[in-house]
């Protein structure tokens, strides 16, 4: 799955922190804009407990995590629309991601300076967002030209397009995302065609103080954020993280990490949760294969037939595909055993139309 979720915000909100704690990839930290230039990319396991049940019941000699892509993508600022300083560059590495991830500054510290002078998570937000917005009314206005002149010799396609751009058009010169447009089933095709930048799903990351990790709900700036999104991209989840502290807690050891989660009041780090909730912004799902030589996760996008899936394996499985003999997780994780399964009759065997769930632990069998 070749799917990548890009990290943006004004320079100095703890991007770069918050990316070397989810990839200990080391991108460049500093405390002045445009620390990060080009855009840093690096692999993430995806947390799942699934695979350390899995393999109690069905012990392989190695466990495999899936992963998915981050990238790292420098500050933008005021103007970035219009290639204040170094816009143009940056709204086209947003382009090429696949969802946002909109870290926004949400603790105070004067040793840390930010852009506007001050700490203002609603003032960050609107900043990034109009600026998306105004690159993506600029390309709206430019297709509105050519369109019009083909819609006026009733073009079918033209015609239905300028529908769409019509309906785009107000929405974005008012500063607001083209996602919070309800698109019908024959537009939506015509949207994606546009590659707009506010049609990605975004996810907020409100960079909270450490004191406030047990508690984010504690923090003014994150009850800001929260009540902000409700409002103007209300199918946007924000989540509360302490960039910094994570980054920290990333480089213990496992018994020195489980004491101080355990020290400040938290069941578990708060990138598992952000990983988890940026693969499900990617419309992504796994599944599993288990027993002999490893028990493994692998990545599948929503929707995606059994052929396809077993396609992510080898192409070999996709081609030759004759079915697929499946049992969900909660079933083997319910009776215990793949016999305690068959005995219940939860053994499934799929075949070509089968669209595969989130949790299948899956043989495919394939004759090529």
């Amino acid at each position: 799955m070749a799917l990548t979720a890009g990290i943006v915000g004004l320079p100095n909100v703890g991007k770069s922190t918050l990316f070397n704690a989810i990839t200990k990839a080391g991108a460049e930290m500093a405390n002045y804009p445009f620390a990060t230039i080009d855009p840093n990319v690096g692999m993430v396991e995806v947390p799942d407990q699934r695979l350390d049940r899995i393999q109690e019941i069905i012990p392989a000699k190695k466990i495999v995590h899936t992963t998915f892509e981050f990238t790292d993508i420098a500050g933008i600022v005021k103007g970035a629309s219009k290639g204040e300083g170094l816009g143009n560059k940056f709204l086209e590495n947003i382009r090429q991601v696949d969802a946002i991830v909109h870290v926004v500054r949400a603790f105070d510290d004067d040793n840390i300076t930010t852009v506007s002078g001050k700490v203002d998570p609603i003032e960050d937000i609107e900043t990034i967002n109009l600026e998306l917005s105004l690159a993506d009314l600029e390309s709206v206005e430019k297709r509105l030209t050519k369109v019009q002149r083909a819609a006026k010799g009733r073009d079918k396609d033209a015609v239905a397009e300028l529908a769409v751009l019509e309906k785009l058009h107000p929405v974005l010169e008012a500063g607001k995302a083209a996602r919070t447009i309800d698109f019908d089933e024959s537009e939506m095709p015509i949207v994606k065609g546009l590659f707009l930048l506010t049609t990605k799903p975004v996810l907020y990351v409100a960079n909270i103080a450490e004191d406030d990790m047990a508690d984010p709900e504690a923090s003014k700036y994150f009850k800001e954020i929260k009540d902000y999104v409700a409002q103007e991209d209300p199918d946007a989840q924000v989540l509360g993280i302490s960039a910094e502290t994570e980054q920290e807690i990333a480089e213990l050891e496992d018994d020195e990490k489980a004491e101080f989660l355990e020290a400040e009041g938290i069941t578990e780090p708060g990138l598992n949760r952000l990983i988890q909730a940026s693969y499900n912004l990617l419309g992504l799902q796994t599944f599993f294969t288990a027993g002999g030589k490893e028990t493994r996760a692998w990545t599948f996008k929503k929707g995606m037939t059994a052929p396809q899936t077993a396609g992510v394996i080898h192409s070999d499985f996709e081609r030759g595909f004759i079915r697929a003999e499946t049992v969900s997780f909660d079933d083997l994780d319910k009776y215990g055993s793949m016999q305690g399964v068959r005995e219940a009759g939860r053994l499934r065997l799929e075949g070509k139309e089968y669209l595969v769930q989130d949790g299948d632990i899956i043989e495919f069998r394939f004759n090529v």
